[in-house]
């Protein structure tokens, strides 16, 4: 039997804990038997101390223990249960086309996906445009719907590793949310909650990302991989561009729109393309569906081409309580701001710069995004059509399509978006995409 405040002195001390101690402690957190005040001390130990190797491993595992951890055993799939999460970015609605597409490959994606707060957009709120779609279906709908569809993207469900949404709800009011250790077991255990063979994690590097630079995006990376491998379930990381909006389209419903003329094969962003094709292609060779890179995109193109893909994504749709025939209707059923208008350039040259942050905050401001958890959404703003860094432009050139739900609305955000692209004389450099990608040892 072990007492809370002897585990948190120690690591207090510096002293490495076991993972004993660590169970111990996650699973008070999730039971309500560890204090908020002891949460808080633990999370201000970790900060100053950090964590060893093994208590990382030890701290995700915990935190995926506090609650159910689903077995898709019983149900017999004949392919492997894989997933993939993203740090959070401006534009990035790959889930929406990767899902689909890895299914069709032959995988299972239970994805378990959370909603955007602060100037990253969520994938929950981006399905949420579509009418009737259900985020939170009971586990025997969850389940039908993985085995139909081969993806069903919703939201974390209550007995899913609840240590952390206490533990992240305490580190958010106590400034301990920006430690590697934390942020590694916060996202790993919710996500080997799910009862995964194999995961790939994109983390974002640029002005649009969660980490401030790249070397702190490299570091998370590297713990992400090396826990979960430690956990058990094989994982690669890669490292991709948000120094531009991802997508042509930052918002919810245009988002929506955006995946579905992907899949569809009615209009795919060159730069969305490739990173949605380099993680997918990843999550296949890790999930031993493929043996090489080549072999596993020959298979992603010919799920986007002959149209699998799509229907996987129709079908996750109605399985979820979404219209039957969306696909076909799409434009008919996702809803439509009061006010849509291009913004126009400011001044001729050259597009150098985004800063994704302010974007992201652009939409927040419309209406699209939360300041806080509790904030209702406007699903139908946000920006699209949005030209790319080393465009060309003169003074009249559409830089972006608005929708607002009103005229003061839309005034602000074109201003917000202006002042968020930087245009100069120079083309720059082409834009890398996919800067590394990590592996397990």
């Amino acid at each position: 039997m072990f007492l809370a405040q002897d585990i948190i002195k120690k690591k207090r001390d510096n002293q490495p804990l076991s993972a004993a101690e660590i169970k111990f402690f996650t699973q008070g957190i999730g039971d309500g038997s560890i204090s908020e005040g002891q949460i808080a001390a633990f999370a201000m130990a970790v900060f100053f101390n950090d964590m060893t190797m093994p208590e990382r491993i030890a701290l995700t595992e915990g935190t995926r223990d506090s609650g159910v951890v689903l077995d898709w055993s019983r149900y017999n799939f004949d392919g492997p249960i894989l997933d993939k999460h993203s740090t959070g970015g401006v534009g990035d609605c790959v889930s929406l086309m990767l899902g689909p597409m890895i299914a069709a490959c032959g995988a299972y994606v239970p994805m378990i996906s959370g909603r955007g707060l602060g100037h990253t957009g969520g994938t929950l709120d981006k399905l949420e445009s579509i009418p009737g779609y259900n985020i939170e279906p009971d586990n025997d709908t969850f389940a039908k719907v993985v085995g139909d569809a081969g993806v069903a993207i919703i939201g974390q469900t209550g007995d899913l590793a609840p240590c952390d949404k206490r533990f992240y709800a305490t580190r958010d009011v106590t400034a301990t949310v920006d430690s590697l250790s934390l942020i590694t077991a916060s996202i790993l255990g919710k996500k080997l909650a799910a009862g995964l063979d194999a995961l790939v994690m994109d983390v974002k590097v640029g002005s649009g990302a969660f980490m401030p630079t790249y070397e702190l995006s490299e570091e998370l990376a590297q713990s992400i991989v090396d826990v979960a491998n430690g956990a058990g379930v094989a994982t690669s990381a890669l490292l991709t561009d948000m120094n531009q909006v991802l997508a042509s389209s930052a918002g919810n419903s245009v988002e929506i729109r955006e995946a579905v003329q992907f899949l569809t094969g009615e209009y795919r962003n060159p730069r969305l393309l490739e990173v949605t094709m380099a993680q997918a292609a990843e999550l296949l060779v890790v999930g031993k569906l493929a043996q090489t890179d080549d072999q596993a995109k020959s298979m992603l193109t010919k799920a986007l081409d002959s149209g699998a893909a799509a229907e996987r994504f129709g079908k996750m749709v109605h399985g979820l309580g979404g219209p039957a025939d969306f696909m076909a209707r799409y434009q008919e059923y996702l809803p439509q701001a009061n006010v849509v208008k291009p913004v126009t350039a400011d001044a001729a040259g050259v597009i150098q710069a985004m800063d994704g942050t302010a974007i992201g905050m652009a939409v927040v401001g419309l209406g699209g995004g939360r300041r806080v958890a509790a904030d209702d959404i406007d699903h139908s703003v946000g920006f699209d059509q949005i030209v790319a860094i080393g465009t060309e432009v003169s003074a009249d050139t559409p830089i972006a399509l608005l929708h607002a739900k009103d005229e003061a609305s839309w005034q602000e955000g074109a201003s917000a978006l202006r002042a968020a692209i930087t245009i100069g004389t120079e083309q720059p450099a082409a834009a890398t995409q996919v800067y590394r990608v990590i592996r397990g040892s």
